[in-house]
């Protein structure tokens, strides 16, 4: 009824039906008579629309030249150098922005092995994020356990989790195998908010142990038994140094990512993932185990986001089932597509741009999200295959 203009009031027990004002009804009867011509002339004005220019296009040379694995390395190496001084040179905000960024850095990076490389559709990757993040909240809040001794055991929860979900999705694929992960991805959430005992329920576990250096702590005043970075020291107490700390472990997590994921690309595990992907029939054919590695990459891929997953109790000291939502599966899923499937520099920049624009864009809090949504129609209109999609080394026969 809003788009007749027509408004809905409660009058005691009824509904009565009041008619809008005057500019609605002409705006309404503008849209209808624009929509007729539309349809009336749509295949002339289609036609039209295809000889006019498109967007512009990027050069062949140079789409070639970004998309080569020697030069995205040697990108990457200059923006690790960029991380590396960015935080004794940004301000606060800055810092923990692009320490938010990491995160979902290390979580694009890890979702590309499933989707990106092994070609396996996983809506529910927000799960393992969720997984990793309540193992360190549990062992913080009941046994007293530090950021460093949980880490591992994190990321050892999030692996076993994507073990099990990967033995019911192996003769899965598409559609189904996305429905499966999705549900999953729910199942995960919905424990943790009526596990009420356990887990906090929808309130959640606070009070979760920062991270420490070698047992010196951040804060203005350290527990007992325990002593103060500036203290240690001797230097004046600044906040900023928790915020840098945390920036450099993010930093350091995400380093330990592109490195095991590289050194996996190079063994045979990482060319089965592409031959799964490329055609799973032809997998089979040419004597590989199907089944071995799409366990392989559910699992190795959750073990990333079970990291992610306790940095992130770690950083916000604070987790609640509403932090790991399917929009935050979309989100990294977007990640990967946007940036290129397979491509690690890809996905960094993807992330680089899908979680700082929103930042940016926080004075039109009330267009934000049309704004982004339009963004990434364009992005699929001009590079579909991704901003900078992988590329294997091959060789060329030219005439």
């Amino acid at each position: 009824m809003p788009i007749f203009g027509l408004k809905l009031t409660t009058v005691g027990i009824r509904l009565e039906v009041h008619n809008g004002d005057a500019l609605t009804f002409w705006t309404i009867a503008a849209c209808a008579v624009a929509m007729f011509v539309w349809q009336l002339f749509r295949t002339r004005l289609a036609a039209g629309w295809a000889a006019s220019p498109s967007l512009p296009a990027v050069p062949a040379g140079a789409g070639n030249f970004l998309t080569l694995p020697s030069t995205q390395r040697y990108i990457i190496i200059a923006l690790v150098l960029v991380a590396l001084v960015w935080p004794f040179y940004a301000s606060r905000g800055a810092v923990d922005i692009a320490t938010l960024i990491l995160i979902y850095v290390m979580l694009g990076l890890g979702l590309n092995i499933v989707v990106g490389l092994a070609g396996l559709l996983d809506l529910g990757y927000v799960g393992f994020y969720a997984v990793g993040a309540y193992t360190y909240a549990l062992l913080s809040h009941y046994y007293g356990f530090g950021f460093w001794l949980s880490l591992p055991i994190a990321g050892a929860m999030a692996a076993l989790f994507g073990f099990l979900l990967g033995f019911p999705v192996l003769r899965l694929r598409g559609d189904y195998l996305a429905i499966v992960t999705l549900g999953f991805g729910e199942i995960i959430r919905l424990l943790l908010r009526n596990m009420t005992d356990l887990t906090g329920g929808p309130n959640g576990i606070s009070g979760i142990d920062k991270p420490t250096l070698f047992g010196l702590t951040f804060d203005r005043r350290a527990a007992e038994g325990m002593q103060t970075f500036h203290e240690f020291f001797g230097l004046d107490y600044a906040s900023i140094n928790k915020v840098i700390f945390l920036y450099l472990i993010a930093l350091l997590l995400v380093l330990l990512t592109l490195f095991v994921i590289n050194r996996l690309l190079r063994m045979p595990i990482g060319r089965a993932w592409e031959a799964l992907r490329e055609d799973e029939i032809a997998c089979r054919a040419l004597g590989m185990n199907p089944t071995v590695i799409k366990l392989s990459a559910f699992t190795i891929g959750a073990t990333f986001a079970g990291f992610a997953g306790s940095f992130f109790a770690a950083r916000q000291g604070l987790v609640s089932p509403e932090s790991f939502t399917f929009i935050e599966s979309a989100i990294i899923l977007a990640i990967v597509v946007l940036g290129g499937m397979g491509s690690q520099l890809g996905v960094i920049l993807a992330a680089i741009v899908m979680i700082l624009l929103p930042e940016l864009m926080r004075e039109f809090s009330e267009y934000r999200m049309l704004m982004f949504g339009a963004m990434m129609v364009l992005m699929m209109i001009w590079r579909p295959q991704g901003l900078l999609p992988m590329q294997r080394p091959h060789m060329e026969l030219k005439r």
